[in-house]
């Protein structure tokens, strides 16, 4: 099942970080009762669209206090606030092998915001957030697709 969260086109970085910050208040409401579970964000978009900069604004309502940059060289970032985002880039993830040598299977009780999901298929749980960003006609247009998947 497929349930539509949001879908709105940006003009600038700065519209797109507001998106995430919107969505991280509702996120919010439900990682109480996550226990020792993991809320899952799939991030899907070509290079350069603004995965990272909606990171950006997702973490600074939830761990206003850390820097967000891009995980490419290091994989995943962990940016601790009110909850621990671990911020993934799978760009160079070329199998279950490389993934399990990040310690992805590790990370609990978080919010795992990943980059780059069509490389890890096989990983993405049965319910998660699903987020698609695309290069709109208009040079820092973006459109933003938002779903909670659940499967």
């Amino acid at each position: 099942m497929v349930e539509l969260i949001k879908q709105i086109a940006t003009a600038s970085p700065e519209e797109t970080e507001a998106v995430a910050k919107e969505f991280a208040e509702k996120i919010r409401s439900v990682m109480p009762s996550l226990n020792k579970d993991n809320l899952f964000i799939a991030l899907y978009g070509d290079v350069g669209v603004g995965k990272t900069v909606f990171v950006r604004g997702l973490a600074s309502v939830i761990c206003p206090d850390d820097f967000v940059q891009s995980p490419t060289y290091a994989l995943v970032n962990e940016y601790r606030g009110e909850y621990r985002i671990c911020h993934y880039d799978m760009y160079r993830i070329t199998s279950e092998d490389d993934l399990e040598s990040t310690g992805f299977y590790d990370y609990k009780n978080c919010i795992i915001v990943a980059e780059w999901c069509e490389n890890i298929p096989y990983a993405i749980p049965c319910e998660y957030y699903r987020v698609n960003i695309s290069k709109t006609d208009s040079g820092n247009g973006r459109f933003i697709k938002i779903e909670k998947v659940t499967e």
